[in-house]
């Protein structure tokens, strides 16, 4: 390798004596560095010939973008004296050429100068000149960018326009392009792009237009950083003049399928997992925000039509409220409720305590029919007496329960015979026997009084004269 060197080194120093054109014997292997703030950048110098068999002299300087030049160090092949002002930003180390900044900041962006004197110790009075120029930029890291869509709701074809903006929060010298369902998009007759391409405008929007969007930024320093995906939705509107047919949002509810609901309050178990949903009509479908309210703020919790709720994580009741917003109407209706932690106990229990609800008026109905029917009895008993009444026909003689009934005058003989009448005296009040009237007549059976006494004597044989 060393004989190469002193090989090109010969033949260099005879093209310079006949030609006067010197050969290249330093290499910069990049005219342009992209530094990054706070880090450090060598700018590296490659040498094509042997240190042994030379001696050299030269410079770094530093050129501004203001145009003004600073030497910053002055070396030889043994030594070198670098400018106190950048004493502790830079560091040089002979016989190596090559330059290295510690740490870059803004001001060490510019055009680094390097001049560089070769003499040969075999040709006396030999020297030959190389000067190189290398550019070195200052960037920051680009952060994720974000994205943001003006109008923020639904557009109507041809009726409107949306306006697409892409920022960082970091970076220098962004560059910005578009993408489309992962498609890069470029100006035309309704796509306008800004100078810088962080804003894209869509002017008039067709139905064409829908779909997934995102930016992409990048500098030298980063590769591109995405944002985040944003849809864009394009309503066809069959209406010259007016958007009749949008509604809503109306009917706005929030329903939960655990849990006890009692008006705006919802009642779960404690560590039980809930969920809501927020429906109302609309067209085109609502945006949805859930809201937890307290006594000095509000805060937004999540959005879309389902809300999922961790019961241990509340202390204490909590409420809540569902915003449902309309983006092409522009109208919005909210719904608010309170959420309560309790031990509703087992599904067997809650069932019961459903049920709960009808049973007040069903032990009233029970309770109404037994003293109605009661009251009926208690009644009964005491004006007819009805076990006394059947007690008395269960106790007449057989024969009399079975006896035909006769006008009696079928047979005379049975008539026959010597009757005695014994009356209490006493005036009947009627005629006929009323159910208290026999209720009376067997207390008097009972106390062995009797009203009338039928006392039948037949004689041992019948009367032959009378028969005939």
């Amino acid at each position: 390798m060393e004989a190469t060197g002193r090989t090109a080194l010969y033949v260099c120093s005879v093209l310079f004596i006949l030609t006067e054109v010197s050969c290249e014997l330093i290499h910069i292997p990049s005219s342009v560095h992209h530094g990054i703030e706070g880090k450090s950048l060598l700018l590296s110098v490659e040498t094509r010939f042997p240190l042994d068999d030379v001696e050299i002299q030269g410079t770094w300087s530093y050129t501004r973008p203001s145009g003004s030049r600073t030497t910053l160090v002055t070396f030889t092949k043994e030594t070198s004296i670098p400018d106190m002002t950048y004493r502790n930003h830079l560091l040089f180390r002979e016989p190596n050429v090559s330059l290295l900044i510690l740490k870059l900041n803004q001001d060490n962006e510019g055009d680094y100068y390097l001049k560089l004197n070769i003499a040969f110790h075999n040709k006396t009075g030999l020297v030959i000149k190389e000067e190189r120029t290398v550019h070195v930029t200052v960037d920051v890291p680009v952060s994720t960018p974000v994205i943001e869509k003006r109008p923020s709701y639904a557009v109507v074809e041809d009726k409107a326009n949306v306006t697409w903006t892409c920022s960082v929060e970091r970076g220098t010298r962004v560059v910005f392009h578009w993408l489309r369902d992962n498609v890069t998009l470029g100006p035309s007759d309704r796509y306008h792009f800004s100078q810088d391409n962080s804003t894209l405008l869509i002017n008039p929007v067709r139905k064409d237009d829908k779909g997934t969007y995102h930016c992409v930024a990048s500098n030298a320093v980063s590769q591109g950083q995405h944002s985040r995906a944003v849809e864009l939705n394009v309503y066809l509107c069959r209406y010259t003049d007016e958007l009749a047919w949008f509604y809503g949002p109306y009917n706005l509810e929030v329903n939960s399928g655990q849990g006890l609901r009692t008006g705006e309050v919802f009642t779960i178990n404690p560590g039980e997992l809930v969920f809501f949903e927020c429906q109302a009509d609309s067209n085109p479908p609502n945006s949805y925000v859930w809201i937890a309210k307290s006594r000095n703020a509000t805060q937004v919790i999540t959005e879309g039509p389902r809300l999922e709720v961790l019961s241990y994580r509340l202390a204490q009741a909590e409420e809540y409220l569902c915003r449902a917003f309309n983006n092409v109407t522009q109208k919005q209706d909210e719904a608010q409720f309170t959420l309560v932690v309790a031990s509703l106990g087992t599904g067997k229990e809650k069932h019961t305590q459903e049920g709960s609800s009808v049973s007040p008026l069903a032990a009233i109905t029970v309770c109404s029919l037994f003293v109605i029917g009661f009251i009926l009895l208690f009644f009964l008993r005491r004006t007819c007496h009805p076990k006394r009444v059947l007690m008395s026909i269960y106790n007449r003689p057989l024969a009399e329960q079975k006896r035909p009934h006769r006008s009696g005058h079928e047979d005379a003989t049975e008539d026959f015979g010597i009757y005695e009448f014994v009356s209490i005296p006493g005036k009947m009040e009627s005629a006929q026997a009323s159910c208290r009237s026999l209720a009376r007549l067997e207390s008097v059976q009972d106390m062995h009084t009797t009203i009338y006494d039928v006392i039948r004597h037949v004689p041992e044989t019948p009367s032959h004269s009378l028969l005939k």
